[in-house]
């Protein structure tokens, strides 16, 4: 069984030498020698491989003695946990939560000197450590809409309570509009899980910020009133048509285009989508707004994170950190990770690129206004530290919501169902 995962992941696995550095001053353990250093990303429609090559080189021409092997493969807890497994972890990965991992010591720590130039230097700490740089911020989600489909369907407004956000679907629905897009075909069952993600924010997490951490503490549970009053609402937003059953096979990238091609009025989506409107302005008007509440205020879930992490077996960890923080830190590289992935920077000093997009520059005010308005709450799915989900929960809670919405599950059943998931991931 061994032989044949560690199989599985070399195939999956995608390599590529990518920004060799031309010095080998201060290379390797003994700093005599060039280092080659493996770096897990993955790919996307806005994060290309052209994309990462060139940041990698920006990192690579700053840290004399490394190499930088690129391994594509996929940003989630349970394929790290493969490679660990068969012994094909990277030197330094991104975008995946350090739970689970910081924990067994796999993983290295980032002390306050190495974290003084981020604006929230703890931001998925775990028991008071960093192991992940805090170098983006991203809300998820927002609500992306087409103006042009709630006007046709006399919506005048973007909704700002619930009860508002399900007139306007029922307008929608009326007029022959879907209101709602939702994909989650094939491996993309996470693309269609922000709706709940919403749900619990505005009617759990802004009574109770630490709800997540009062269930690590075994305090509630997800069969608890409120939980299931947060995944009822999702249900009956598809009992009542207002999400399409039949989209729900599509894929992210095919949900992401039908919106663009205006097969629906509304889509709600991480902010790295305000990137995509931006790159290719659909033939409509859109705009955005964040979840409504049943008391009247818009909730913006946010994570602060997802950056890169370093082994703690690196085969240089001292150079893995320092090329990771040039990584984070290079001005270029932020720049293009806001035009082409929409992120908001959380570098102390930094200020966006000029020429971003009028999307771009809506999805960051809407973001500081909920600061403003106090009107922040975690991105419960996408957080990491304490408090966040238990490593490989998501991998069972993403195929569930898609039951929830399809209706092989109801309500109860499906909160039932994360509490056996949920103890058996303890």
């Amino acid at each position: 069984m061994a032989t044949a995962l560690a199989a599985t992941v070399t195939l999956a696995l995608s390599a590529c030498t990518a920004g060799t550095a031309g010095s080998t001053a201060g290379a390797g353990q003994s700093g005599s020698q060039n280092v080659t250093l493996t770096f897990l990303t993955f790919e996307n429609p806005n994060l290309t491989p052209a994309y990462w090559d060139a940041a990698i080189a920006r990192a690579t021409a700053q840290v004399p003695g490394v190499t930088i092997k690129k391994l594509v493969g996929q940003n989630s807890t349970a394929y790290l946990q493969q490679l660990y497994a068969s012994g094909q972890a990277p030197d330094i990965m991104t975008s995946i939560s350090p739970n689970g991992f910081a924990e067994k010591g796999e993983l290295a720590e980032w002390s306050p000197e190495e974290m003084k130039d981020f604006e929230d230097p703890t931001a998925g700490a775990i028991g008071g450590k960093t192991y992940a740089l805090s170098y983006n911020v991203q809300p998820i989600p927002l609500v992306y809409y087409n103006k042009d489909l709630f006007a046709k369907a006399g919506v005048t407004a973007a909704p700002r309570s619930y009860p508002e956000f399900l007139d306007a679907c029922a307008k929608l629905k009326a007029a022959g509009i879907v209101p709602i897009e939702v994909g989650a075909g094939g491996k993309d069952t996470w693309a269609g899980a922000f709706g709940l993600g919403a749900t619990v924010a505005t009617d759990v997490l802004t009574k109770e910020p630490d709800w997540f951490q009062q269930r690590t503490d075994e305090k509630v549970k997800f069969t608890d009133p409120a939980f299931v009053g947060a995944t009822k609402k999702v249900a009956e937003l598809v009992a009542e048509g207002y999400i399409d059953k039949a989209g729900l096979s599509r894929s992210y990238a095919d949900s992401g285009q039908a919106f663009l091609d205006g097969k629906a009025a509304m889509y709600p989506m991480g902010s790295w989508f305000s990137a995509t409107l931006d790159k290719t302005p659909p033939k409509f008007d859109a705009g955005l707004f964040g979840w409504p509440g049943d008391d009247g205020k818009n909730i913006v879930p946010v994570v602060t994170g997802g950056g890169l992490m370093v082994n703690s077996h690196a085969k240089n960890v001292d150079l893995a950190k320092k090329w990771a923080l040039a990584f984070s830190k290079d001005k270029e590289n932020l720049d293009n990770s806001v035009r082409t992935d929409g992120l908001i920077v959380g570098i102390k000093g930094y200020t966006p690129p000029s020429d971003t997009g009028p999307m771009y520059k809506a999805t960051l005010a809407a973001y500081q206004q909920a600061k403003q308005d106090g009107a922040i709450v975690p991105a419960w799915m996408n957080t990491s530290g304490d408090g966040s989900l238990l490593p490989g929960f998501s991998d069972k809670l993403n195929p569930a919501i898609v039951d929830l919405m399809t209706g092989r599950k109801t309500a109860e059943d499906f909160a039932a169902y994360l509490d056996q998931q949920w103890a058996a991931a303890r």
